[in-house]
């Protein structure tokens, strides 16, 4: 597949061949990213199903081999899981600029991914949990630095071709995404656990072939190491990382003596830190004297922007943990007689991106030629109604479903409103984030926006920990209630956000 699409959508102007009239490393990157998030959605499909599931039932001889774990750990370590994911992105974009250089660093990351899902296809919990950690510290090293990959490609940012690029690229990600759960989810929650685990690590495996052939047609800069440690440098974070390792090392060693040891007592100091570490990335960005007073305005005002973010993507990305579990037990499996996996509804959001995204970037061009294009503020607050609205329209399957089932078509609506709030917020928040990032930290803001994901999913995270049952109707209600009024706060209190975002609309 990796080979035929890349041959039949090459094509040749004079004597360069193109990709869609793209440098032809955008074929390798399309297809790399493609796979690796074929592997992961594919993964994250199967995730709480594993988590929750038991023994095989004897009478129907469904499929069980699960963990057996309850709803809220499950539910907090699917959280705790993917907030680590984009925790790591910070770490692996400074792994990129510092140490092995953008085009390495992926190879490195493919090679992390890879193993990390087969361990996952290994039984019992050790491998399990092993295998999540490779999988988010590889993801975390990928993310940061194949798109880095993909401006290398263009003559700076004035390229006329780099949006169309990003485009192309980002069509890539969707496209793995939709396919894994359906290919991946079927087979390993309908046959084989482990079987899907493996097909996610073959899917990764695919795309790093194809990145390690195609690595030719990348730009030069993709091999650099643009801000290299120095020997003292590296001596001191080797020093650092020794120091943290063994602290972590001789606390563990001693829970365990003590015979003390819970699962909690990683998950608690995981979720803590996912809280913790965004908020002291922008106390000492905001802290930093070096920043001019238009810099220290902006980021006051980026600080609303991030705030918000963190609000959405707390309920946007249950979709894989609370949507999930009620798809399996309250939803019918069938349409028209047709039956499916329950993992297929993890299809829906990016078939609906690679639906709605065309139409939406019309609208925002047809606003904008009208001069009535909302500014990014009330995109945003527009985005946090939406995905609490989504919550309050699933409080009404909930009620419904008692010990039945509902309609297929309640989640398919749900999903479909949450995927127009992403529309909403999350390209706008990539975009102000590079236009409101102080000069000396361009290149770091980019982790920083990912780290209101990592907020977000650690909030859902600790509350599970903390025993409560994120589908139940009261903390549905409360979360859904949560968005729309921090929505509706971001745009009473618009004029003077926007007052402390200086020029940028």
């Amino acid at each position: 597949m990796a080979s035929s699409l890349t041959k039949d959508s090459v094509s040749t102007t004079g004597s360069e061949k193109t990709f869609f009239g793209h440098p032809r490393g955008l074929a390798t990157l399309f297809m790399t990213e493609m796979w690796e998030r074929f592997s992961y959605y594919g993964m994250r499909a199967l995730l709480v199903y594993y988590l929750v599931s038991g023994g095989a039932d004897a009478a129907t001889g469904a499929q069980g081999g699960g963990l057996a774990m309850r709803a809220t750990t499950a539910t907090a370590i699917y959280s705790v899981y993917v907030s680590m994911v984009y925790l790591m992105a910070m770490p692996g974009g400074w792994f990129g600029d510092r140490v092995w250089g953008a085009r390495k660093t992926v190879t490195v990351a493919g090679f992390v991914i890879m193993s990390g899902h087969l361990a996952l296809a290994l039984p019992g919990q050790a491998p399990f949990f092993a295998g999540l950690v490779l999988v988010a510290v590889g993801s975390g090293l990928l993310k940061a630095n194949i798109s880095t990959m993909v401006g290398h490609l263009y003559n700076g940012p004035d390229d006329p071709r780099r949006d169309g690029g990003f485009t192309v690229f980002y069509m890539g990600i969707n496209l793995g995404a939709f396919a894994a759960p359906l290919v991946i989810g079927t087979v390993g929650k309908e046959h084989n656990w482990h079987l899907g685990f493996a097909l996610a690590a073959l899917g990764m495996a695919l795309g790093l072939v194809q990145f390690l052939i195609g690595t030719k047609h990348l730009s030069p800069k993709s091999s650099l190491v643009p801000n290299p440690l120095s020997a003292e440098e590296r001596k001191g974070v080797l020093t650092k990382v020794a120091a943290v390792v063994a602290a972590v090392a001789v606390f563990y060693g001693v829970v365990v003596a003590m015979g003390a040891y819970t699962l909690n007592w990683a998950l608690v100091p995981l979720t803590l830190a996912g809280l913790i570490i965004p908020i002291a990335v922008l106390v000492r960005i905001k802290r930093d004297k070096d920043l001019s007073t238009t810099e220290q305005s902006k980021m006051n005002g980026y600080i609303w922007l991030f705030v918000a973010a963190a609000v959405f993507w707390m309920i946007y990305d249950q979709g894989g943990s609370t949507l999930s579990l009620f798809a399996d037990a309250k939803t019918t499996d069938n349409v028209g007689g047709i039956h499916f996996s329950a993992t297929w509804y993890q299809s829906l959001n990016p078939l609906f991106v690679m639906a709605l995204a065309p139409v939406f970037a019309w609208l925002w061009l047809w606003l904008a030629r009208k001069n009535q294009e909302p500014n990014t503020i009330v995109k945003f607050a527009m985005g946090l109604v939406i995905i609490g609205a989504s919550f309050f329209v699933f409080i009404v399957p909930m009620n419904m479903a008692g010990d039945g089932k509902v309609s297929p078509m309640w989640l398919v609506s749900i999903y479909m409103i949450q995927t127009i709030g992403e529309l909403c917020l999350s390209p706008v928040g990539l975009s102000v984030t590079t236009k409101m990032a102080p000069q000396k930290y361009a290149s770091q803001m980019m982790g920083v926006w990912f780290l209101a994901v990592t907020a977000g999913d650690c909030f859902t995270g600790l509350l599970s920990l903390a025993g409560v049952s994120l589908d139940g109707l009261g903390i549905i209600a409360m979360e859904a209630s949560m968005a729309a009024v921090a929505g509706l706060a971001i745009y009473m209190y618009r004029k003077n956000v926007k007052s402390l975002m200086g020029g940028v609309h």
